[in-house]
């Protein structure tokens, strides 16, 4: 299972048992727990979306840091037989 996989199953997981949570509120008459429930259902797939956009921005600097170390090894090559 990749990452991103595991992540969205865990976001989608934590999300239903927090909507469940809230639908069992209501029908308690627990109004106020319910909306809390659901404003933070939200909040962890917002957290989720800039997690994985992180994610991206960290595997896109790995790449290319790799590609300038790569550059740098070259060119220390180059220098190296002159």
């Amino acid at each position: 299972m990749s990452t991103y996989s595991f992540t969205r199953a865990v976001t989608i997981m934590a999300v239903g048992f927090l909507l469940l949570n809230g639908v069992l509120l209501v029908m308690i008459n627990q109004i106020f727990w319910a909306v809390l429930c659901a404003i933070v259902a939200v909040l962890v797939v917002v957290g989720w979306f800039r997690y994985r956009r992180a994610m991206t921005e960290l595997a896109d600097a790995r790449k290319e840091m790799k590609r300038e170390v790569e550059s740098l090894r070259q060119l220390l090559h180059t220098h190296r037989r002159e």
